[in-house]
């Protein structure tokens, strides 16, 4: 039989005449693959003492179910037996019943493709074998076998978008790849300068779209805000016209659902991956201040849209459909071509691509730490002999957070920043902390001569030899910096995520293996670790200033040159990693990987106090480091570096900053500043950028000045005929005006620049002029007079 090699693209399970269906996508260096797994059984777990009543229900609701006890055991010892269903229907009835008879299941939430898989430990990359049968566009097998690969997909990618009316009437779709660009457009046909398919009406669009989809075959789809928007604008406007929308392969239509809690949109298009460009970012932890697609590429590309001003974005749109059609499809297909660049600037894809490689979680999911664990973790706990807990949302106790020293404020000459690599994960791997590791090491009692057991916190002890995660996270690290050294960016930043995460998974109760004590022996080992770290700093004579979670501060006690600061910050390292591989050999018979790295000296270091306090601030600091042309100030939780406060505070505070760490007086600056701003010399830099998290009718007792602008501006909007704006969330851009905040593009009043003085020049000069022997209100008031 042939065996090929395929990445995985879509997953699904479905019943089929008394049986289940998977049936699987893949990509292959032969064309699209689809895999029809036929008569695979569900299966639940339920303890042994239970077998007999389930049996029972079973048959009183004519359900066959095969009851098995197994080799296997819950977390709390009990043991248990396997409930195997012929139907994902059966399955989901028969659970229910069970709850209602106090009888519990186990694992019955684990989905059928994601066990098929990760019980093969198939992640992303598939071997398969089966009967082979030639399709037009696709080839489907039957009787298929497969298990795990390292084949690596070049998958075919479309950049899609859409443009309409306010009543969301399809004018015209974009379509970008490698393969095909153009643009579908409603219209009757005129010369262009691009390439535009001409349709009679709106029907006709999506059936051109339809067959372009054919024809092309693209293996993913990428957008901006493309399920949202676009794809649910598609589905209403194909409902309307009575249509099914078949953009799946082998002629399957899409399915698209809203979810009645989180409002989140999905989209299933079976054979093809859907990837929105902002969901796909955030998950590979990109910040931007502003999401939208102008805003990112400009940051990104130095590029943006053909049509820059928002507020008439609609009007020039629907102008250009009815008197400059050709222009219009210009700035749609300028659009994908944008997303398309941001896509390739990021390694976007390719990062999806090694997540789903290293984890098996979908191409498209967003977030998936969760899953990604359960996908590692199940299996191997299955041939451990256990089965894995429910959730219970319900009950959990908090593990703390990061350790957060109380800072000491003050301006310092000379301060370095220590580093603990990749802290949760070395204390995971160190300290042998795992979900089975805890119930095995929770058997052994800990006593003189007991070597079983390894001490965590809150009453949790972790065994020696019976453990998974430390291994995993073993695993990934020798692969980060395999990929590090290859400088495969891409591949580096997708495990850095995966390894970063699996303490938050263990410690949210969103996780089936959430327990207190596995969160905690993480979080208290990392307090114990950086308070030891500060006692070794201290015996030194260097002062430690402040600590968080990982990172430690240590002021030198004068001024140092750059190779000084270099030669004792790699001292200190070395003296503290040999102090912590002797610690945890004598104490715990453990081998530490903990490694505290040199990561930075700041020339000029300013600890502030938080604000109308003398207390220190925490997780808020300035500094100065480099020299010459390399010489930049890092602002961590200043204006700054926020994006809540006016360009006016922030360029005010970079000269600032920068005139005070260079020991220059800032007393003439400070003044001048003020006058300028009271003379209107910056209203270019008063906007205020807000983000609306709610419906503007949402804001009942406490209503934020950007709500205020926003409803005055969709008032205004509703007066000139234009559309609402600001109804269901977005950005706002406003000014504090004597009549309170006002909308940017509505600015009727004059300026409030008292409110500027006070409220944003007057915080940044206070947290940094006190050091320096000045006050920010004698320096601003006007000058008086002798007489």
């Amino acid at each position: 039989m042939t065996i090929q090699q395929g990445f995985l693209l879509t997953r699904q399970a479905r019943d089929i005449q008394g049986s289940t269906q998977i049936e699987l996508w893949l990509n292959t260096d032969q064309g699209p693959h689809q895999l029809l797994i036929d008569g695979e059984k569900t299966v639940f777990f339920v303890a042994q003492e239970n077998q007999s009543d389930v049996a029972k229900i079973a048959a009183q609701l004519n359900i066959h179910c095969d009851v098995k006890p197994l080799n296997l055991k819950h977390f709390d010892q009990t043991r248990l037996s396997a409930c195997y269903c012929h139907t994902i229907k059966e399955t989901q009835r028969l659970v229910q019943a069970l709850e209602l008879n106090n009888i519990t299941a186990f694992e019955n939430d684990i989905r059928l493709a994601d066990r098929y898989l990760m019980e093969r430990f198939i992640q992303g990359s598939v071997e398969f074998t089966g009967q082979f049968h030639s399709r037009s566009h696709y080839h489907k097998v039957t009787q298929v076998k497969c298990r795990k690969s390292d084949y690596a997909p070049k998958l075919k990618v479309v950049s899609l978008d859409i443009e309409c009316s306010e009543k969301g009437i399809l004018y015209s779709i974009g379509l970008d790849s490698p393969m095909d660009s153009r643009v579908i457009m409603v219209g009757e046909p005129q010369d262009a300068d691009i390439p535009i398919e001409w349709v009679s009406d709106e029907k006709a669009l999506l059936i051109a779209l339809l067959r372009w989809f054919e024809q092309y075959d693209p293996d993913v789809i990428i957008g901006w805000n493309v399920i949202d928007f676009d794809f649910r604008l598609l589905h209403k406007r194909a409902e309307w016209h009575k249509m099914k929308l078949q953009l799946g392969r082998a002629n399957q239509a899409s399915y698209f659902r809203t979810s009645n809690t989180t409002q989140q949109s999905f989209i299933s298009i079976p054979g093809r991956v859907v990837m929105d460009g902002i969901d796909t970012l955030k998950t590979a932890t990109y910040h931007f201040r502003r999401w939208s697609l102008e805003s990112v590429s400009q940051q990104l590309l130095g590029e943006g849209k053909q049509i820059h001003n928002v507020h008439d974005r609609m009007a020039e749109i629907n102008h250009m459909f009815r008197h400059d059609k050709v222009s219009l499809a210009r700035y749609n297909l300028q659009d994908c071509v944008l997303v398309n660049k941001i896509f390739a600037q990021t390694h976007l894809l390719e990062f999806a691509i090694e997540r789903s490689k290293l984890t098996g979680v979908e191409l498209d999911r967003i977030g998936g730490s969760v899953a990604a664990f359960t996908n590692l973790y199940l299996p191997q706990l299955h041939r451990a002999g256990y089965v894995a807990p429910n959730m219970h949302p319900e009950d959990w106790l908090a593990s703390p957070g990061g350790y957060v020293m109380d800072s000491i404020p003050d301006l310092y000459d000379s301060v370095l920043v220590l580093d603990f690599k990749s802290l949760y994960p070395s204390i995971i791997r160190s300290f042998l902390i795992d979900p089975m590791g805890l119930i095995e090491g929770l058997k052994q009692e800990i006593g003189i001569g007991n070597e079983q057991a390894v001490p965590g916190f809150r009453g949790g002890q972790f065994h020696r030899q019976h453990h998974f995660l430390p291994e995993m996270i073993e695993t990934l690290w020798a692969a980060r910096d395999e990929a590090k050294r290859n400088n495969e960016k891409a591949f580096s930043q997708a495990i850095k995520i995966i390894m970063n995460s699996f303490y938050g998974v263990l410690g949210s109760s969103g996780c089936r293996f959430f327990d207190t004590r596995l969160a905690s022996s993480i979080t208290m080992r990392g307090h114990e670790i950086m308070k030891q770290t500060k006692a070794l700093i201290e015996d030194k004579g260097y002062q430690v200033i402040y600590g968080d979670t990982d990172s430690t501060f240590v002021s030198l006690n004068g001024q140092f040159s750059q190779p000084q600061a270099d030669k004792i910050g790699l001292e200190l390292v070395k003296h503290i990693n040999q102090w912590w591989t002797q610690h945890l050999a004598n104490d715990y018979g453990l081998t530490s990987i903990l490694e505290l790295e040199y990561e930075t000296h700041y020339k000029k270091f300013l600890m502030p106090t938080i604000r109308g306090q003398e207390t220190g601030s925490k997780k808020r600091y300035a500094g100065l480091i480099g020299d010459g042309q390399q010489e930049r100030i890092v602002f961590k939780g200043l204006e700054s570096a926020r994006t809540d406060w006016t360009p006016l505070a922030q360029s005010f505070q970079q000269q600032l900053y920068s005139m005070v760490f260079h020991s220059e007086d800032p007393s003439t600056y400070v003044r001048q500043f003020v006058e300028d701003t009271l003379a209107g010399r910056y209203d270019d830099r008063l906007v205020y950028q807000k983000r609306l998290r709610r419906k503007l009718s949402e804001y009942q007792k406490n209503v934020p000045p950007q709500v205020r602008a926003a409803r005055m501006a969709d008032d205004i909007n509703a007066q000139l005929g234009r559309p609402l704006q600001y109804q269901n969330r977005g950005q706002i851009e406003y000014l504090i005006t004597l009549n309170g905040p006002e909308p940017k593009e509505y600015l009727k009043s004059a300026i409030d620049y008292q409110h500027y003085i006070d409220k944003q020049l007057k915080p940044v000069a206070d947290a940094i002029l006190p050091f320096i022997g000045l006050d920010f209100k004698t320096l601003s008031e006007p000058q008086l007079g002798l007489f």
